[in-house]
């Protein structure tokens, strides 16, 4: 017991929000019974199916399919000279990705390290996926974190990156984590769903819900989890944090729509977890919901977090997006894109299996 309280209590893990932070959650509507609650009834998994079983088929079926058999295709793009003027979006595989627009330089959940997993040898990238690392970042005007898990929310990245960033946006309680690692509070902007931050040369955010969960540990939602209205002098984007599939997609298509462009998580689904992760089919419908313009869909193509094949997600959403008007945004890792580009992109992941 000593052992695994030693483990638990190491700086990794970060922290659970107290004093004043925990009196401002207690305050939020969304904060019940000691937690943060989803707007619907929201279990981590699927009636009749246990933790056990969610174990046991993740570690014991056989799909030689979930990695791919050689290194993933990559590209490296200079973001320490990228031309000021260009409005570019830079994808690091799976939930983290770099946007230049409007002359502000953006980082939304980068993981740079090599694994996903408080135990660096378990969850670990695919060969190929980690060619950026946190001396490629240039300084930082807004990094964006979505919610605390440890595939959004990396210790060892963020901690590199501390004196490159200048304002840290997250939902309640994720500001915890910060100031246990050494930021300055003045930094960070932690707000609860529904509420508009304004930032300089007409930069705002707007913070809307998601459905998920949140933790670093054992202990759940103590820290909210959240998407982002992201609107520019010249363009609108949402950030979409994890979520499983809802109502609250087409209520923020109707009062924020339409976008420009949207980042939806498309990967890590599963039948056992469906109402915390969305299937393919799911982020189309998402993404018709929120008036999409053009879908960059993520959260794929890095870690193996689920039991589906590893290039199944982009292989599936591009067969899905041929049946609407909508522009898919599938580059290669560290490939650069323009905000408004309508290039037509090569399918990639079929060099495996």
């Amino acid at each position: 017991m000593y052992g695994i309280n030693l483990f638990m209590n190491q700086e990794q893990f970060g922290k659970r929000p107290t004093g004043e932070r925990l009196e401002l959650i207690k305050k939020s509507p969304n904060y019940k019974n000691d937690s943060f609650q989803n707007l619907s009834h929201t279990p981590s998994l699927t009636e009749g199916v246990s933790m056990f079983s969610v174990l046991k088929e993740f570690l014991f079926k056989k799909n030689e399919l979930k990695t791919p058999n050689q290194a993933i295709p990559t590209v490296k793009t200079d973001l320490l000279n990228l031309n000021p003027l260009e409005n570019v979006v830079i994808w690091f595989g799976h939930s983290s990705y770099f946007i230049q627009i409007d002359g502000k330089k953006i980082l939304v959940d980068p993981v740079l390290s090599n694994s996903v997993s408080p135990l660096s040898f378990t969850n670990k990238a695919f060969e190929g996926t980690t060619i950026y690392t946190t001396d490629d970042i240039p300084e930082i005007d807004y990094l964006f974190i979505s919610h605390d898990h440890w595939d959004h929310l990396d210790y060892k990245t963020i901690l590199k990156l501390q004196s490159k960033i200048k304002t840290i946006i997250c939902g309640l309680g994720t500001g915890a984590h910060f100031e246990h690692w050494g930021f300055d509070s003045d930094l960070i902007i932690e707000k609860d769903w529904k509420e508009t931050i304004t930032l300089e040369d007409g930069f705002i955010v707007n913070t809307v819900p998601a459905r998920h969960f949140s933790g670093r540990s054992f202990v759940r939602n103590k820290a909210l989890w959240m998407s982002f209205v992201l609107q520019t002098p010249s363009s609108k984007l949402f950030i979409g944090g994890d979520s499983g599939y809802d109502s609250h997609f087409e209520t923020v298509g109707k009062e924020f729509g339409p976008f420009d462009l949207v980042f939806l998580e498309n990967g890590q689904y599963d039948k056992s977890w469906k109402y915390i992760h969305m299937t393919p089919n799911e982020v189309l419908q998402a993404a018709v919901d929120l008036k999409a313009k053009a879908l960059f869909p993520v959260h794929s193509s890095k870690f193996v977090l689920a039991n589906h094949n590893w290039n199944e997600p982009l292989s599936r959403i591009s067969e899905l997006a041929e049946t609407i008007k909508i522009n898919l945004f599938t580059p290669l890792i560290g490939e650069k894109i323009n905000i408004n580009s309508e290039k037509t992109f090569p399918k990639w992941w079929e060099f495996s299996n």
